[in-house]
């Protein structure tokens, strides 16, 4: 079916008090299970690339995005094309004849009138080529192999105040929240302030996007949604489903070189992560 929009689906996962589930893609695999995932779910999906798996591929953007497309228009479920964590301007500016109808402009990591400035530029920029545009305010740790933020660190948790003017200043359309999850995480043991997500929830008038969502359990997920989440970022998930899928096989099978064999138990495993997570995230909340 056509593409649809990362703003269109979250609007009615929002109003549905659910969240759309988004996932990261790397390879033409994670594309494959994700879209597979979704129509075994029988639920709309975001799949994102970010600007690392840009970086991985050489810098260069369509051949991953048009493999995206393909796969969306022959989905049996609605799929959206989402440009992750993009700082660079010059790969912001190419979202939108590469399919993309949405992209999160990453300036967290400035100092907060410098964040501000930035994304409400790339904001304008993006809301005069047609795109729908996420900003994260407060820092989601972990990104890129750094540490996480201890939970007291200046800019660890989004504050509900600012939250409310980094909005009206910026003009986005989403924000992603700091509220305790950590990016890259390969255990489900984080754990939320959930106090925090419901006072942010009530402040902010635009939906509530939580990124590093790996790292959490079920019951944390539910409840970050019944919280306000209304869009939940899943990486590193599928990249454990499919290393240990692979590991597993070639260990039993050490005489393996057809890469078509392991990296199809690979897409096997990410697929049911992603059917299980959707079944998670996208329930609406009691």
């Amino acid at each position: 079916m056509p593409l649809v929009t990362t703003g269109e689906l979250t609007a009615r996962a929002a109003a549905a008090r659910s969240a759309v589930a988004a996932f990261n893609v790397v390879t033409l695999e994670h594309v494959e299970a994700v879209v597979t995932g979704a129509e075994a779910a029988r639920s709309p999906v975001v799949l994102q690339i970010s600007e690392n798996a840009v970086r991985y591929r050489h810098g260069r953007l369509l051949p991953l995005a048009r493999a995206a497309v393909a796969a969306a228009e022959a989905a049996a479920v609605p799929v959206a094309l989402h440009l992750d964590h993009v700082r660079s301007d010059t790969l912001l500016h190419q979202a939108p004849e590469a399919g993309f109808g949405s992209v999160m402009y990453d300036a967290s990591r400035l100092p907060y009138a410098q964040n501000v400035a930035a994304t409400r530029a790339a904001a304008d920029w993006a809301h005069a080529h047609g795109l729908w545009i996420e900003a994260e305010l407060g820092e989601v740790g972990g990104k890129d192999g750094e540490p996480p933020l201890g939970a007291h660190a200046p800019g660890a948790r989004t504050d509900p105040a600012e939250a409310r003017a980094f909005v009206a200043a910026s003009g986005v359309d989403a924000l992603a929240v700091a509220v305790g999850s950590v990016h890259a995480m390969t255990t489900r043991t984080a754990a939320l302030d959930h106090a925090l997500l419901r006072e942010v929830f009530g402040t902010v008038a635009v939906p509530l996007v939580l990124h590093g969502s790996s790292g959490l359990p079920d019951d944390q997920l539910s409840a970050a949604v019944a919280g306000g989440i209304a869009k939940v970022n899943v990486g590193t998930a599928l990249n454990v489903a499919m290393t240990g899928a692979i590991r597993e096989f070639l260990a039993a099978h050490p005489e393996a070189v057809d890469s078509r064999h392991y990296l199809t138990v690979g897409r096997e495993a990410m697929t049911r992560t992603v059917t299980d997570l959707i079944g998670v995230i996208a329930r609406p909340a009691p």
